[in-house]
């Protein structure tokens, strides 16, 4: 197996064998980094996959080189991103990733200085987010497409229209236990755990309402512990759910054959609802800051990555260009 390939035992008692042999021969003090950086500093676990296969991906590189941790220079850091293969935005999470793992070194007295601190990424800068937007069209016709005579087509259709009527992120919505959905004083409201830890209550409309309802009187969950999972999986092929939450991958895949089966495009994803939600609040003339909170970005300029409104170079346009081109003889 490729060292970069090497499974996450982070957290395990055998974690020391799994180390770089880089961090290894740095000695107690680089095995005390390398827990300290992916165990303790680094809380996300999404993020700390991702960095993890970053940083043993480039000590591998610099092992085949023959080099330890203090020989490792700028310049060398430079010619390892020149010939790095992946798209720029990764390659600037892999520069942020050795960063932090250098300034734990030097924290750390194992090296000297960070040889990484002076390396430049590229620039780069998004315009326009490439999650394809869902139509309402679409919309539509995924909603009619569900079987709601058994718990499990009642159960996706309030999937799906929770991702849509809340813009939450897909693991938010598999995050949601029995007691998230809330009636405090009549007024229905779902409490999510977003990213970064942060809670936010977001109401619950009318027609989501029912198909909530609709789906915990099927499937048994009105009286069920308010701790455990709200959406539920099924037990092999019955219809028939069990007590394990959905996972985030779950839905998705979920998802993925609901489209199928409506005949929608398979390039459509949970995100797809967030950016459709957006594009409509927005284009009906709801303040920016407002649709803002609703998605939850700490930043206007994300949330503006979501709008599909006139950012297309439409066919029109194109026809409109009046310059002659000499005839081709």
């Amino acid at each position: 197996m490729a060292r970069d390939q090497l499974p996450a035992v982070i957290g395990q008692a055998d974690d020391r064998k799994a180390t770089p042999a880089l961090v290894q021969d740095a000695g107690g003090a680089g095995l005390f980094v390398w827990e300290e950086y992916f165990c303790a500093q680094i809380r996300n676990p999404h993020t700390r996959r991702a960095y993890r296969f970053a940083v043993r991906r480039f000590l591998a590189w610099c092992e085949d080189g023959k080099l330890t941790l203090k020989l490792i220079t700028p310049g060398l850091v430079g010619q390892y991103f020149d010939k790095h293969p992946a798209s720029i935005p990764t390659r600037k999470q892999h520069l942020a990733a050795l960063r932090g793992f250098f300034d734990t070194l030097v924290l750390r007295h194992v090296v000297a200085l960070n040889p990484v601190a002076s390396v430049r990424g590229e620039r780069y800068q998004v315009i326009e987010g490439k999650t394809p937007e869902i139509t309402g069209s679409q919309i539509r016709k995924l909603l009619k497409s569900f079987d709601t005579g058994n718990v499990i087509g009642l159960r996706d259709r309030a999937i799906v229209a929770t991702l849509i009527f809340t813009a939450a992120r897909i693991g938010a919505v598999a995050g949601l236990k029995i007691g998230s959905f809330t009636q405090d004083s009549g007024l229905p409201a779902f409490r999510f755990m977003e990213k970064g830890g942060k809670e936010r209550e977001i109401p619950v409309r009318r027609d989501l309402e029912r198909y909530i309802a609709a789906y915990m009187q099927a499937g048994g969950l009105v009286d069920a512990p308010k701790d455990t999972p709200l959406f539920r999986s099924t037990t092999a092929t019955s219809k028939r759910l069990n007590d394990r939450g959905m996972s985030a991958g779950d839905m998705g895949q979920m998802l993925k054959r609901r489209l199928k089966d409506a005949g929608l495009p398979d390039r459509l994803s949970p995100h797809s609802f967030r950016v459709a939600t957006v594009t409509n609040l927005l284009g009906q003339g709801i303040p920016l800051e407002d649709v803002q909170f609703l998605a939850g970005h700490a930043d206007p300029r994300t949330t503006r990555l979501y709008d599909r409104r006139q950012k297309k170079v439409t066919r029109h346009i194109v026809n409109k260009i009046s310059l002659s081109v000499a005839s081709e003889e």
